[in-house]
């Protein structure tokens, strides 16, 4: 869908869109199809802050947003760190923009940075994108890692030493980054899953 033209059937990923309009114009034969332009929420965050146990927490839980894992997509081939992954997230803001033609935001659950989307080709299709960074304090994360499976290779000190930098950058970085954080240290699951859906909902309303 919206790649390839209806009109001359053209791939083309760098369609004209306008930020004020919703609207696709083919760069080949000028055709143009409205599209549905919704808000979008990445929840990051460090292993181990809580993204994947809050995500399974909301799951069949939340009113009008489709609530994702981005590691669902993930191959070695992605591994780019290079340009930012940045086929990775054009990949994810495609699928994103998809869904959104069924009327529904998706909030997307897993490590990122604002910068990583922000300069995708496919960011233009997206509205508002919110993000939401779960942290906590160094201790309880590496408690949360060493706790782990041995088969996740979550205890490693390089793995714990990497993940307290992210976590530590994320905290630091956070109003510059135009991301929200929730401290879970002392959270409940349930109580961090309860805050997460209270921000989505909130900017969910606001957007409208």
């Amino acid at each position: 869908m919206f790649n390839v033209c209806p009109g001359c059937g053209i791939y083309r990923v760098d369609k004209l869109v306008q930020p004020e309009r919703a609207v696709a114009i083919c760069a080949e034969c000028r055709l143009e199809f409205a599209f549905k332009r919704l808000p979008m929420f990445v929840i990051t965050g460090a292993s181990g802050c809580g993204k994947s146990t809050v995500l399974l927490h909301l799951s069949g839980n939340t009113d009008g947003i489709i609530c994702l894992d981005s590691d669902i997509l993930w191959r070695d081939e992605f591994n780019s760190p290079e340009d930012d992954y940045a086929e990775y997230r054009n990949l994810w803001l495609r699928m994103v923009k998809n869904i959104a033609q069924s009327g529904l935001p998706v909030a997307l659950f897993g490590s990122a940075t604002p910068g990583q989307f922000d300069k995708c080709v496919e960011r233009r299709y997206i509205g508002d994108i919110h993000y939401l960074a779960l942290t906590c304090d160094d201790e309880e994360l590496e408690r949360r890692l060493k706790s782990r499976p041995s088969w996740r290779g979550s205890g490693s000190e390089d793995v714990i030493f990497g993940m307290k930098c992210f976590n530590r950058w994320l905290v630091d970085n956070a109003a510059e980054q135009r991301m929200d954080t929730i401290d879970t240290t002392k959270m409940t699951l349930a109580e961090s899953a309860a805050a997460t859906l209270a921000w989505m909902t909130a900017r969910l309303s606001a957007s409208v």
